[in-house]
């Protein structure tokens, strides 16, 4: 029997490399599902700082990798949380790199109204715990504005009812209108950016956002995270006018004040002409009499002036007051005088002092100092002395020359 070498072995069965394996397997995989509707819960969701989001489906007995490239999620109408319930359309696929399959999602939406609401409620429960809608935070509408802006659809009933409102109330307002999609793919990031828009312009005096009625998904735009942060970053007041009287909306929650609808949001933030006329009529016509109220009232105060004591006896109080200033001027040199008598003692007891120390003090005692005569260097013992060296001897009255002759122990 011929024993064949591994090389013959080679040589006679056909092989794969892993890759290439990997690639028929994703090919027979994508070829077999091209499109499938998946329901399931969202897990291990993850926002990728590429734009990417992977997450998993499951359910009780199974789950399944799921990804949803940046291309695709910007276009969701709603952010997607952890343990919703969801509908996503997807393709078959399998990630070479780790042999494993996974969904390769294009279309996501929530597996009905309840889930809906239920990232609504989640949503809320944590923008309220960041303090979004605390009353601290909510800025006052200006009482007059000149401009306003509007956020909302160019062709909705909204921006028809809002003008109507506004120029009937106030013919001189100006309106500034910033068009967006509110609702659909990209209506919240335009409804987001457009608010940004507006800030950064600064002519505005207040925003009105909102749009007219619908379901909640119509509506669900206005309950996105970005928009809400939007709002509550705005330096400029901003009105949430969002559907009907029973649609309440997180941006109703974050904004400075909530309208039940677009008409009542354009009459809340101006008054009529007609009713801005009226009270000036009144001022006017009230403005006489109350000037003479106020003369009336500081004359008779000007009365009671006049009857006091300080203007009944003004020449009284400059004499008592100079009588005072007087009295402050001999006791300050008073205490001047004392002061000056203890200071010139101590002057005088530091002087006996200094006079007492002083060497000519010393020298009344009969005592001399004694200096070199080639230096002037004081003489303090004998052992720096040398036999023949002459020196000055220092009396209190005189001086003296002298010489070594001899030095004694």
């Amino acid at each position: 029997m011929t024993q064949l070498e591994f090389e013959d072995l080679l040589a006679s069965d056909s092989y794969q490399t892993v890759s290439e394996l990997s690639r028929e397997i994703k090919a027979v995989l994508e070829s077999a599902l091209p499109g499938v509707w998946v329901q399931g819960e969202i897990s291990n969701l993850t926002f990728h700082s590429s734009g990417h989001l992977y997450f998993s489906l499951k359910d009780k007995h199974a789950q399944i990798s799921c990804v949803m490239w940046r291309s695709r999620n910007r276009d969701l109408y709603f952010t997607p949380q952890e343990g919703m319930k969801v509908l996503v359309k997807a393709r078959l696929s399998l990630y070479e790199k780790r042999g494993v399959y996974q969904l390769d999602a294009w279309q996501m939406q929530p597996a009905g109204v309840g889930e809906l609401q239920l990232a609504f409620d989640r949503l809320k429960k944590r923008l309220d715990d960041e303090g979004l809608f605390s009353a601290e935070s909510k800025k006052p509408l200006p009482a007059l504005p000149e401009c306003i802006g509007i956020v909302t659809s160019q062709t909705g009933a909204a921006i028809t009812d809002l003008v109507t409102v506004l120029r009937r109330r106030m013919p001189s307002i100006k309106v500034v209108l910033y068009p967006v999609k509110v609702q659909g793919d990209g209506a919240a990031r335009e409804i987001a950016a457009a608010i940004e828009t507006v800030n950064r312009y600064g002519k505005v005096d207040l925003l009105i956002v909102g749009r007219g009625g619908g379901s909640i998904e119509d509506l669900w735009a206005f309950n996105e995270e970005e928009v809400a942060r939007a709002i509550f970053k705005s330096r400029i007041p901003v009105v949430s006018a969002v559907g009907h009287e029973v649609d309440f909306t997180i941006s109703d929650f974050v904004a400075d004040h909530r309208a039940a609808t677009p008409s009542v949001a354009a009459e809340l933030v101006i008054c009529r002409r007609a009713e801005l006329l009226a009270q000036l009529r009144y001022f006017q016509e009230n403005m006489a009499g109350l000037l003479l109220e106020r003369i009336r009232y500081e004359k008779v105060r000007l009365q009671g002036l006049q009857r006091s004591y300080g203007f009944r006896q003004p020449l009284d109080k400059v004499l008592q007051a100079g009588q005072r200033l007087d009295e402050l001027s001999r006791l300050m040199l008073k205490q001047i005088s004392h002061k000056l008598s203890i200071d010139n003692e101590i002057l005088l007891n530091f002087r006996n002092r200094l006079t007492a120390l002083s060497p000519e003090h010393v020298l009344k005692r009969g005592y001399a100092l004694c200096y070199r005569e080639s230096n002037g260097q004081h003489v303090a013992g004998t052992a720096s002395l040398q036999c023949g060296e002459d020196l000055r001897i220092r009396f209190h009255e005189g001086q003296a020359l002298a010489q070594v002759n001899k030095l004694l122990d």
